[in-house]
């Protein structure tokens, strides 16, 4: 498969803080199998395998990974690895994916579901805090009523336009997880960004 580029932004790799950190390893189970993807230098891999059972920490770039204080617990791989391409492993129970700009957040989806992977930790969708996601289907879109939405399958987040006195709290307040938003339907034109007043930077 002949992927393009990584864009620069994302292939920055940049540690979170301490309250980012916490809300991944609140998130996991002891007997988990976490894939990090983009792991950097494994500060979070390293905590995370203090947590879960098994912990597979990918990083592209050869030198983030030479940073990694040595020896790594027994229950840490780390792999020099590209998530776009490579395998995933079996048994992989959650991805922790920290990347704010990561622009391929759909492939990642699509490629953790195929492999039967249940949960995904991220801040990529929304470009701010972590969330845990369900990598079940979303609320089908056509089911979706007015407010804010993010999409389970490409990562689009934004909001549903309705006039001002239909509006109630609910519809400000909770954001609907959808399934086949029109970003995901987007055939390039970028004419199915059209439904979003907020794309969330994509």
């Amino acid at each position: 498969m002949m992927l393009p580029a990584l864009d620069p932004w994302e292939a920055r790799w940049a540690p979170y803080g301490d309250d980012d950190y916490a809300a991944v390893l609140a998130a996991l189970r002891t007997d988990d199998v976490v894939l990090d993807i983009g792991a950097g230098d494994l500060r979070l891999a390293r905590r995370m395998a203090r947590v879960a059972r098994r912990v597979i920490a990918w990083e592209m770039q050869a030198d983030l990974l030479a940073r990694a204080q040595q020896p790594f617990p027994p229950n840490l791989l780390a792999q020099r690895a590209d998530a776009r391409v490579t395998p995933i492993p079996e048994g992989v129970t959650v991805a922790v994916l920290l990347m704010r700009h990561c622009q391929h957040y759909a492939l990642y989806v699509s490629r953790l579901r195929a492999a039967g992977c249940v949960r995904l930790i991220t801040n990529a969708r929304w470009g701010m805090g972590v969330e845990i996601i369900p990598l079940t289907p979303g609320l089908p879109w056509d089911e979706a009523g007015p407010g804010w939405y993010a999409c389970r399958r490409c990562g689009a987040v934004g909001f549903i336009e309705t006039a001002a006195e239909t509006l109630d709290d609910r519809a400000i307040a909770v954001v609907q997880d959808v399934e086949g938003c029109p970003a995901c339907q987007d055939d390039g034109s970028g004419l199915g960004l059209i439904y979003n007043s907020f794309d969330g930077g994509k």
